[in-house]
């Protein structure tokens, strides 16, 4: 490995991420920083998780110099408020040296609070292309003096249908610029783009001889799992042994939710990132779970880009991805940083065509995957799970308790209703005063229907047969 010091990085930048415990760069870091550094455009191509921030990050702060000029000079556009996030905090370090000021320009927050860093002289903007075109129309953000440009993440943002988006924005910049552009897959929408915004880009691509389409440090399983016992699934692998950190994708906002307050229920410690939460939830439930806080966290594919923690030992498909860029982008969320991981895929029994066309595209040489419920002992052997656990960490909650004088608990007595002609209630014989399982009886054992005409008999009327 080469270390930044060795790449003609700037010592207060080596000194920044040494102090993090950065020091070796990695190979996309180490092909793509010696040519940027001197202004030349770069495509950069390496799967998630391998570094490319710091690889289009450190050459935009260097360039940019120790002080400079209030005003935006420098543009990274990314294509979820995730990623807005992650490479802003990158970028924050790698600034935290100079005088350089880093704002973050998403939807979902306020605007009074980023506009307020732009009039204050923020040089680098980390955005969304939907906030930056908003702000750059409403006269706003300034772009005609970003000399430096970034798209990162580029082949999300065809998918999102973000390119006429990022023309638009390609109209504001300089023509005269530095342009780098970063993504995990290259599609030839994409290459078109690079052909027009670009000036004699060259392309690198970041990879291992001996590696394939997916990561060789992530080890892939894949289950086709009932609909009705994934979650009794999942709750036994966050059980297994040296499992840390997991992010768990599932289709939909609704079963994102309806997962995490299961899992919760159960005694886990699990956080839910999707779209029918406010942009403060979301960012949230990140950080606590990149603090540790929460190790579990529940997204839909808006997150897949955006959770950069290193220490994701388990990715999960609750439910398939729909393609094979999809598939390895979720799973690249764990064996980060040279670290290795599983990723575990559901495939339901009506989205096994979906899992063919994964399979044949990233060469897994799995056709089918292994039928799987949550008592199966290969489940428990695969995942080292330990024998006999089982899908809950907690019981269920019991009645409230009173606390005694000698500090024991004891359940709080139920409240009898008093008898009607005053006298003391017999005491009941086992079984009674419960429902029979069909409904006919209540607590005190009579008719329902009884009771309910007897609390809507006038006042003053006396009972029958009194």
């Amino acid at each position: 490995m080469t270390s930044f010091a060795e790449l003609g990085i700037d010592q207060d930048i080596v000194d920044t991420l040494a102090a993090k415990g950065i020091v070796d760069s990695f190979p996309i870091q180490e092909q793509t920083i010696p040519l940027s550094l001197p202004g030349q455009d770069v495509i950069g191509q390496a799967k998630t998780g391998t570094g490319k921030t710091f690889g289009f990050g450190i050459p935009v702060v260097q360039r940019l110099g120790l002080n400079p000029e209030p005003g935006v000079k420098a543009l990274i556009v990314v294509p979820t408020r995730e990623l807005a996030v992650q490479v802003y905090e990158d970028m924050d370090l790698l600034t935290s040296g100079r005088s350089t000021s880093v704002v973050a320009i998403y939807g979902g927050k306020a605007y009074e609070g980023q506009i307020d860093q732009l009039k204050a002289g923020a040089q680098i903007v980390v955005g969304t292309p939907g906030r930056l075109i908003d702000l750059a129309g409403q006269r706003l953000l300034d772009l005609s003096h970003a000399t430096e440009v970034v798209l990162d993440e580029a082949d999300k943002m065809l998918d999102l249908g973000f390119l006429p988006d990022i023309e638009k924005i390609f109209q504001r910049v300089p023509e005269k610029r530095h342009t780098q552009l970063f993504s995990a897959t290259m599609p030839g929408p994409i290459i078109a783009l690079a052909r027009r915004f670009m000036v004699n880009p060259i392309h690198i691509r970041a990879t291992d001889p001996d590696e394939g389409l997916t990561q060789a440090n992530i080890r892939h399983i894949v289950y086709r799992a009932h609909a009705l016992d994934k979650v009794e699934i999942v709750a036994r692998i966050l059980q297994a042994e040296g499992r840390g950190k997991t992010v768990i994708f599932t289709r939909t906002k609704r079963a994102a939710q309806k997962l995490v307050d299961e899992l919760n229920d159960r005694g886990f410690s699990a956080a839910a990132v999707h779209g029918d939460m406010g942009q403060e939830q979301r960012e949230r439930s990140m950080a606590s779970f990149k603090a540790g806080k929460k190790d579990v966290l529940i997204a839909t594919d808006v997150a897949a880009r955006g959770i950069d923690v290193d220490d994701v030992t388990h990715v999960i498909n609750h439910t398939i991805p729909e393609d094979e860029k999809a598939y390895l982008h979720r799973v690249g969320r764990t064996g980060r940083a040279g670290r290795t991981g599983i990723a575990v895929t559901f495939v339901d029994w009506d989205d096994l065509h979906k899992w063919a066309l994964i399979n044949r595209a990233l060469d897994f040489g799995q056709p089918e995957p292994t039928e799987t419920y949550s008592s199966s002992p290969h489940l428990y052997t695969d995942l080292a799970i330990p024998a006999g656990t089982k899908g809950r960490l907690t019981k269920a909650p019991i009645t409230a308790a009173v606390r005694t004088t000698e500090g024991e608990s004891e359940r709080r007595p139920r409240r009898r209703r008093p008898a009607e002609d005053g006298a003391a209630p017999a005491a009941a014989a086992e079984g009674a005063g419960t429902h029979d399982g069909e409904g006919r009886e209540h607590h005190d054992g009579k008719p329902a229907p009884a009771r309910r005409r007897r609390r809507r008999r006038p006042s003053g009327q006396a009972p029958q047969g009194a």
